[in-house]
């Protein structure tokens, strides 16, 4: 984000005088429609070729796991860099009031964001336990324990996050047909088969509803952030270099959020949902340049108050994006994920260097913005 705060040479600080910068009226509303397209297509082209037979069928599968891990890191270093390093000098500016430098409040914020949606996440998932041990289904909360009904059939596994939902399902559904063609002759077995039925219905209920939860705080941090660079994009002075690096940084940001939501699995009716997700995202930057063209005659970016919102809301999101980038894309994607576990040494160390190249092309881009 770009620094709105300077410094005379008698070292008083300069918050500026209302009204941000005007030039390059033509091109600032151009940005709207440039950056609607690169966020856009960061964003909806993993979703739409996981879910279009013609995209899909051009697309290999390296492809999607480049994109997963690289936008893996992208996400995390826009926690790090690209708002928590804001936050902190937002709510340190010498044009706040001497009690703002008197605690790092930023800090503390990040704090509060990160334990409450943990408190949220852990409420959603006890709740969602105690249902599935109603209809007798064990939940493994990392995501990867085998479901059985009472009777002891295996119906499926329940993953909270990310794409190893869809392989565990994969190779359970394979075993699971083969032992229940094997008793498929008497009736008793025949009614527990129908009874595992109906409680893979509710297991695939809950396990919407958890992925739903957890992608949801994932925008919600990010669509802020996407809010607040967008009105900063339309009021700075410094608009040429900032505008040529945040197409890239929706751009990959964009691709970030995009292959999270492609990796979702949803059952049929709820497909428009990542879809949803990936518009959201591309409009939220663009609306953001809207909002700061409609009130750049009276819009002061170096105030108190937009230091404090700013601020408030950049450290917010920073928690948010820390929380999901550590827990549920490292963790969920590299320790507790099967399949990662025993790869090849190759394929982990390719994970790794998608994963690194997108943490550090995004540190790199928050030297401009």
């Amino acid at each position: 984000m770009a620094r709105f705060l300077r410094r005379d040479d008698d070292a008083t600080a300069d918050c500026g005088s209302g009204g941000a910068d005007d030039s390059e009226l033509s091109l600032r509303v151009a940005s709207i429609f440039v950056i609607l397209v690169g966020s856009s297509f960061g964003a909806l082209f993993p979703v739409l070729s996981r879910r279009t037979k013609w995209l899909g069928s051009r697309v290999p599968k390296r492809a999607f796991d480049t994109a997963k891990y690289f936008g893996s890191g992208v996400i995390i270093a826009t926690a790090f860099i690209h708002l928590l390093d804001p936050a902190i000098e937002e709510l340190g500016s010498p044009c706040l009031s001497p009690a703002w430098q008197e605690y790092p409040y930023a800090l503390a914020i990040v704090l509060i964001s990160i334990f409450t949606i943990f408190i949220i996440e852990l409420v959603a998932f006890r709740w969602g336990t105690a249902k599935l041990a109603e209809l007798g289904i064990a939940h493994d909360p990392h995501g990867h324990g085998i479901s059985h009904d009472p009777d002891g059939h295996g119906i499926g596994a329940h993953a909270a996050h990310g794409p190893e939902l869809e392989q565990e399902r994969e190779r359970t559904t394979s075993s699971g047909s083969s032992a229940s063609s094997e008793q498929a002759q008497a009736h008793s077995h025949g009614h527990a088969h129908a009874h595992g039925h109906s409680h893979s219905h509710g297991m695939v209920d809950e396990s919407t509803a958890t992925q739903i939860v957890g992608i949801a705080i994932l925008e919600f941090g990010v669509v802020l952030h996407s809010v607040l660079i967008g009105l900063t994009l339309a009021v700075t002075d410094n608009f040429k270099i900032l505008f040529i690096v945040l197409v890239f940084h929706q751009t990959f940001e964009g691709l970030g959020v995009g292959s999270r939501l492609a990796y979702m699995d949803l059952p049929h009716r709820y497909n428009y949902i990542p879809i949803l997700g990936a518009a959201l995202f591309g409009i939220t930057t663009p609306i953001g340049i809207a909002i700061g063209l409609g009130v750049r005659s009276t819009y002061n970016p170096g105030s108190a108050t937009a230091s404090i919102v700013s601020g408030v809301l950049d450290a917010f999101s920073a928690g948010i994006l820390i929380y999901t980038g550590l827990v549920e894309l490292l963790a969920h994607e590299f320790l507790f994920n099967k399949e990662m576990i025993t790869a090849s040494n190759g394929k982990l160390m390719y994970a790794l260097g998608c994963m690194m190249l997108g943490c550090a092309l995004m540190a790199v881009l928050g030297r401009w913005a």
